[in-house]
């Protein structure tokens, strides 16, 4: 905010008022056009956005604090170790004690990250009014979590083990090869839906590019959050665009069509796959990092830790402490990816509804609802930021227009 900026802007305007004729009156249609090419001024943020930001911030440097503080304490302790022995004392053979020890270890993480958790999670949410959720909700879904975290740490965990036990100096390739799988599992596994009934002016646009109305849907989710979103999902048969009911709800008409073009780009382009291509990639270099380094610090800490060998069980607070580590470095090069295909959506949305003031209009509406900033500190947008920021989204919906200057759309030939 510049507000001496402002008040000698102001003043020039009175003093050359008094000196220039009026202009004629525009007539509704002159006034109509005016407006719909008129630039969205990005919008300052409020003061509850700006607090929310900001905790937001000491969250984002908290956990990245605990995620390498507590698995170096269940190391440096040996508590990792003891945890292993007293899974050896009440278990027969190598897999089971591979999912005692992880079904526990699970539980141990789960109680100790509880308050954190909470706060963030529940009551953060709560206190800046962006969630509906009660508090009966939110621990019945905790208690889920821990019951599906528990049973998968004691059936699944022996796989990337057996792979560090046969294969010792492969192991990171085969586990980033199956990390690859299990992420096009999850995604083409996607949860059967409930399609509301949409407006038809959106599944048009859809059939603009080949996608089918069964593929678009909208889901209740105002029972937990009073955020707005929209996303793809799904993996080959089971791809589909979700529009939350809180978009749909707070979006006007055309607002509402921009997102479904954005989403709709997100489909035709084919980032969900793209992006899993590229997330392997950066899995398997992580997982290469700690094999050239693991051995080292089992070397010169292995009477600490309690363990000799990358694959011993108790090796996985070791796992986790490197694989955040070298997450910090990975972390930005994986956001400016998602940065660049949102950027790109963005534009396919334009192009497709040639709508700039619609768009600008949407992102301010998303940016007051979801409590955003509009311009994140450098280093936020580096290490935080899977989008554009609102104040750059808005500026490019406000300039971009190839159309009005004659120039080929980049993605004019995927339109009908």
């Amino acid at each position: 905010m510049r507000p001496l900026l402002l008040i000698v802007t102001l003043c020039l305007l009175l003093t050359s008022a008094t000196a220039q004729q009026s202009p004629a009156t525009p007539s509704p249609q002159q006034a109509s056009a005016q407006l719909s090419n008129a630039p969205v001024p990005v919008p300052e943020p409020s003061e509850k956005a700006v607090s929310y930001y900001r905790s937001g911030v000491a969250l984002w440097i908290v956990n990245i604090l605990w995620g390498l503080l507590m698995p170096a304490f269940f190391l440096f302790t040996g508590f990792s170790a003891r945890i292993r022995d007293w899974a050896k004392r009440g278990s027969r053979g190598w897999y089971l004690v591979i999912g005692v020890y992880f079904a526990t270890f699970f539980i141990i993480i789960f109680v100790i990250d509880f308050p954190l958790r909470y706060y963030q999670d529940y009551a953060r949410e709560r206190t800046y009014g962006l969630s509906n959720q009660t508090l009966g909700k939110w621990l019945g879904d905790e208690t889920i979590e821990l019951l599906i975290g528990a049973v998968v740490g004691f059936l699944l965990p022996w796989v990337p083990y057996l792979l560090l036990k046969k294969s010792p100096r492969r192991w990171w390739l085969y586990t980033g090869l199956l990390a690859t799988a299990f992420l096009i599992l999850s995604t083409w596994a996607a949860p059967e839906m409930k399609n509301k009934e949409l407006d038809p002016k959106i599944l048009r646009l859809a059939e603009q590019v080949g996608i089918e109305g069964d593929r678009v849907y909208a889901v209740a989710i105002s029972e937990n959050t009073k955020t707005v979103n929209a996303y793809v999902t799904g993996f080959g048969a089971t791809k589909r665009i979700v529009l939350w009911d809180t978009i749909i709800a707070k979006l006007d008409e055309d607002e509402l069509l921009f997102i479904m073009g954005h989403e709709m780009g997100h489909y035709v382009l084919g980032h969900v796959w793209k992006s899993i291509l590229f997330s392997s990639l950066l899995i398997i270099a992580t997982l290469y990092a700690i094999h050239r380094t693991a051995g080292w610090l089992i070397n010169k800490f292995h009477r600490r830790f309690g363990f000799t060998e990358l694959s011993d069980v108790a090796s996985w607070p070791l796992i986790i402490l490197l694989f955040n580590a070298y997450f910090l470095i990975v972390g930005p090069i994986a956001l400016a990816y998602s940065r660049h295909n949102e950027h790109e959506a963005d534009r396919f949305g334009l192009e497709i509804t040639r709508n700039n003031r619609a768009a600008a209009t949407a992102f301010v509406k998303l940016q007051q609802e979801n409590l955003a900033v509009p311009r994140s500190n450098i280093l936020v947008k580096l290490w935080q930021s899977s989008h554009p920021t609102f104040g750059e989204r808005i500026d490019f919906a406000n300039e971009y227009r190839p159309w009005e200057k004659g120039e080929a759309l980049r993605y004019g030939d995927l339109f009908k």
